[in-house]
């Protein structure tokens, strides 16, 4: 991937290029208006680059919308949910599943496999919109899970999350990303949770990227540090 995109002369990403991985969890990181978002949606199809290549499984999708991303095993989450507030959070699962084909039966099934794995059961039939923030965060998660994707795109998919909820959220990710084969590229202002959770980092800054490498690396770059990381660690 190597895309260029400007709004009103501004150029919100310059030549931003990296490659994401099965069985990896990339962080995405940097200061608001660093185009991290508008780089999520180049590759979701919600946007398209003025210039450059997007490839899934090394074929160009570029072009493609987002519906067709999706049924080639893309999927994301959003920053502010974007559920259906009055279906049930079993509901809103299932239909991440049935997107892509899946029959009733096993849609229902997918939901409620995930709705266990995200701690979401006792909220089974509940609208989506009663949810607390943190749970509709989680349960976004498991509405693009369901659609068995290949790589899945996670916006700030732990806000509203309380610090002793982090932990098995960020346990449950890892163990997707393991047990499923999945590809995540996750954006959080947590960077102790990006920290933990990541095996690569990206830092964006001015629409092209800073710097990448290993959590450790990128925590001693002193670039990142000052800008960023401020004093943790």
């Amino acid at each position: 991937m190597e895309v260029f995109r400007s709004f009103e002369g501004v150029k919100a990403l310059n030549g931003v290029s990296f490659d994401l991985r099965r069985d990896q969890v990339t962080g995405l990181i940097g200061p608001n208006g660093a185009g991290k978002t508008t780089l999520v949606n180049m590759m979701s199809g919600v946007d398209f680059p003025d210039s450059g290549r997007i490839e899934l499984n090394g074929e160009d999708i570029t072009s493609w919308t987002a519906e067709k991303r999706a049924h080639a095993g893309l999927a994301r989450t959003f920053q502010h949910g974007h559920l259906f507030d009055r279906l049930s959070a079993r509901e809103n699962v299932a239909l991440g599943a049935l997107g892509v084909g899946a029959r009733a039966a096993a849609a229902s099934a997918t939901a409620d496999e995930l709705l266990e794995r995200f701690d979401l059961t006792r909220y089974a039939d509940a609208e989506a919109r009663s949810l607390p923030h943190g749970e509709a965060s989680k349960l976004g998660v498991a509405r693009a899970l369901a659609a068995d994707p290949s790589f899945v795109l996670m916006d700030e998919p732990a806000a509203g999350l309380s610090e002793p909820e982090v932990p098995a959220f960020v346990e449950t990710v890892r163990s997707i990303c393991r047990d499923h084969h999945v590809g995540v590229l996750i954006i959080d202002h947590n960077i102790e949770l990006i920290m933990e959770l990541c095996d690569y980092i990206v830092v964006l800054d001015n629409g092209a990227i800073l710097t990448s490498g290993l959590p450790a690396e990128v925590r001693a770059n002193p670039a990142v540090a000052s800008a960023y990381l401020g004093s943790v660690g």
